[in-house]
C-alpha cells in the first residue's frame, strides 16, 4: 500500500493525503477523518517522499568525503552527521576515494534522489569544479564545502586558514631558536598547497630560506619515516620539521627515534590537525588545531540556512590555534 493507493481509496488527491500525514491544518475535518481511517486500516507508514510532498523538503542531506578513515575527514563528517540528525534530517555518507568519476557518480545519485543539500568534506573537492558535469549536477542544490572552495553559483564554504596554521608553527619554532626548519608536504590537495604557501611566506618574513627546505613525501607513518631517512642521508642540517598532518608527524617521531635522535633536544617536530595521534604519541606533539568540530558545526548551520533560503548567509573562515606539546 502506497500513498497513491491511499489517495485513490479515499477519493482525494495525493497532496491531500500528504497534508494529513504532515498534520497540516488546511484539510477539511471530514476528509481528514476519512483519510486517517484508511491509514489506520492499512497500518500505513509514510515514506520520506510522502512527508516531503507538502514541505517540499526530503529532510535528507548528503556528505561526500574522500576517505572517512582519515581522522580529519572523519571528525568533520561525524559532526555534520550528528548535528543534522538532531535536526531531523537523514544523512547519506559517501566515500569517493579521491576519484573524480566516483565523485560525479555519487553526486548524480544523491541529486537524483532530491536531497536538500550537499556537504563536500575536504579541499580536494576544489578541483571538481573544472568538470562541466559537476556544475550541471550542483546547479539547483545548496552546497557547502568544509575546508574547501567551489567557484560555482550556490556553493559556499567554511574554510580553515591553513596558511596561518603553518605560520603559527614556524613562528613558534623560530622563537625557540630554530633556523634550519624543514616542511614536509605529504598530500596533494588545495589545503596542502595553502600550508606550503604559509611556510614559504613565514620563512621569508623571518629572513630564512624556505624554498630549499621543502620536502615531499607520502602521507602517513611510512611517509614520515621515509622523509626522516632521506633528510639524514642528505647530510643537511636540520633543527626542526614541520608536518602538514599529525599522522605524518608521528612517522617523523618514529623515524627520529629509530635513528637515535632526541626530540625536541636535537630536532623539534610539529604536526597539524590536533588529532588523537598527536595526543597518544611520545613525546606528545605540538600541533595546529584546525578545529574540525567547529568546521563541521558551521557547515551544518550554513547549509541549513541555504536549504531554508534564509536571508543571511556567507562563506566563513576559521582561525586555527597552536597547541603546545613536548615535541618542540
Amino acid at each position: 500500500m502506497n500513498i497513491y493507493d491511499i489517495a485513490k481509496e479515499a477519493g482525494v488527491s495525493i497532496s491531500t493525503v500528504s497534508r494529513v500525514l504532515n498534520k497540516k491544518e488546511n484539510v477539511n475535518e471530514e476528509t481528514r477523518c476519512k483519510v486517517e481511517e484508511i491509514l489506520k486500516k492499512y497500518d500505513y507508514v509514510p515514506s520520506g517522499i510522502a512527508r516531503g510532498m507538502v514541505s517540499k523538503s526530503m529532510k535528507t542531506v548528503a556528505i561526500l568525503t574522500v576517505d572517512v578513515r582519515v581522522p580529519q575527514y572523519a571528525r568533520i563528517a561525524y559532526t555534520i552527521e550528528r548535528e543534522f540528525s538532531k535536526r531531523g534530517y537523514n544523512v547519506q555518507l559517501c566515500n569517493t576515494g579521491g576519484d573524480l568519476e566516483e565523485a560525479v557518480q555519487y553526486l548524480d545519485v544523491v541529486t537524483s534522489k532530491q536531497v536538500d543539500g550537499v556537504v563536500l568534506v575536504g579541499s580536494i573537492f576544489n578541483r571538481i569544479e573544472l568538470d562541466e558535469r559537476v556544475a550541471s549536477l550542483l546547479k539547483h542544490i545548496p552546497v557547502v564545502v568544509a575546508n574547501g572552495q567551489l567557484n560555482l553559483p550556490g556553493c559556499y564554504s567554511v574554510l580553515v586558514d591553513d596558511r596561518l596554521g603553518i605560520s603559527l608553527a614556524v613562528d613558534h619554532l623560530y622563537q625557540k631558536g630554530h633556523r634550519e626548519i624543514f616542511y614536509l608536504k605529504d598530500m596533494d590537495t588545495d589545503s596542502a598547497q595553502r600550508k606550503q604557501a604559509g611556510f614559504l611566506e613565514t620563512m621569508k618574513r623571518l629572513g630564512l630560506d624556505g624554498a630549499s627546505h621543502i620536502r615531499e613525501t607520502e602521507f602517513g607513518l611510512q611517509g614520515g619515516m621515509q622523509a626522516v631517512q632521506r633528510l639524514l642521508d642528505s647530510k643537511v642540517e636540520v633543527s626542526a620539521i614541520v608536518c602538514g598532518e599529525d599522522l605524518t608527524a608521528v612517522g617523523v617521531l618514529k623515524g627520529l627515534k629509530c635513528a637515535g635522535i632526541k626530540v625536541p633536544e636535537e630536532i623539534a617536530v610539529t604536526g597539524f590537525n590536533h588529532s588523537d595521534y598527536a595526543k597518544v604519541c611520545e613525546p606528545e606533539l605540538t600541533t595546529v588545531d584546525n578545529k574540525a568540530e567547529l568546521v563541521g558545526g558551521l557547515s551544518v548551520q550554513l547549509l541549513e540556512t541555504l536549504i531554508r533560503k534564509g536571508e543571511h548567509y556567507a562563506s566563513m573562515v576559521v582561525q586555527p590555534q597552536l597547541v603546545l606539546g613536548r615535541s618542540s
